[in-house]
């Protein structure tokens, strides 16, 4: 009996001892997923940019979808707020970021800076609340606006 209760005290004071670095772990690959996430909008906004024109008429303007996966499972930390937003920025920079905040934490902040794209990003009417579990879309369209701009809106 005694050995049971030692085993269970063991047992309990081991998983109080792991839980910081689980936590940890967790918001790293919560971190790492959000990173893969905005690098596949950046390929999107770059391959929209380059191999289309920019027209003034939005309704005639080249576009792409792209979904954005939410991290999600026993793996990832829980997300209390994801949104793409325009990040303050200097005159001659461009962009778009993922901010979220995963539970009890601060906000944190992942660039959408498509290098070498001519184009601009502007985020319609944003910040653009998506979905902190499962997929969200997001709608490309590149215009005219006085120069080459890819507006990102959500879809659905």
């Amino acid at each position: 009996m005694i050995r049971v209760v030692l085993t269970v005290l063991v047992a309990v004071a081991l998983l109080a001892a792991s839980m910081p670095a689980l936590e940890d772990a967790r918001a790293a690959t919560t971190d790492e997923r959000l990173g893969t996430e905005s690098e596949r909008v950046e390929r999107a906004i770059g391959g929209l940019a380059a191999g289309s024109m920019s027209v003034s008429d939005p309704s005639l303007a080249a576009r792409t979808t792209v979904t954005i996966h939410a991290p999600s499972g026993v793996t990832a930390a829980r997300i209390d707020r994801l949104a793409l937003v325009e990040p303050e920025r200097s005159e001659n920079a461009s962009g778009a970021a993922l901010r979220y905040r995963i539970a009890g934490g601060r906000d944190r902040t992942v660039p959408i800076a498509p290098g070498a794209t001519a184009a601009t990003v502007e985020v319609v009417d944003g910040p653009i609340e998506l979905r902190t579990r499962g997929e969200s879309r997001l709608e490309l369209r590149l215009v005219d606006d006085g120069g080459p701009t890819v507006e990102v809106s959500r879809v659905g």
